[in-house]
């Protein structure tokens, strides 16, 4: 008798440069996190799905052209790795503290430094896939 603990399978869906985007990428985080039984933080996930999801949007994705989101699950299943990928140039940044106020820009940005136990930016080509992860709940 086998008895490894399989990980669900990631998923994965691209969107198009479209305000629509947005609640689609995260009704579609929301049936996946309850496919797979990870509730327990399911509002923070969700919130930082439609964060990286605006972000990509808005600075990520030129016209033409859309993003993608990778859902992985790791850890036995416990864990979600939460990417997004894009197209556009530049490297996403929490705003400094001692920039004082953050402008219209890098308020999306701190909501998923708070939330995620992790996250990151790393390079494609072209453009680059912003992380974020949130262990075991």
């Amino acid at each position: 008798m086998n008895t490894e603990t399989r990980l669900p399978s990631p998923r994965e869906r691209f969107y198009r440069r479209e305000r629509r985007s947005v609640p689609a990428a995260r009704a579609f985080a929301r049936e996946a996190l309850a496919d797979w039984k990870l509730t327990g933080r399911a509002d923070d996930v969700l919130l930082c799905v439609s964060e990286l999801a605006t972000n990509a949007l808005v600075h990520g994705a030129p016209p033409g052209r859309g993003f993608l989101l990778r859902l992985l699950p790791y850890d036995d299943g416990g864990g979600l790795r939460v990417e997004v990928h894009d197209s556009g140039d530049g490297v996403p940044a929490v705003p400094r503290p001692d920039a004082g106020e953050p402008g219209e820009g890098g308020r999306g940005l701190l909501l998923v430094a708070e939330l995620a136990d992790k996250w990151g930016v790393g390079g494609r080509s072209p453009g680059k896939v912003v992380w974020c992860e949130f262990a075991r709940s």
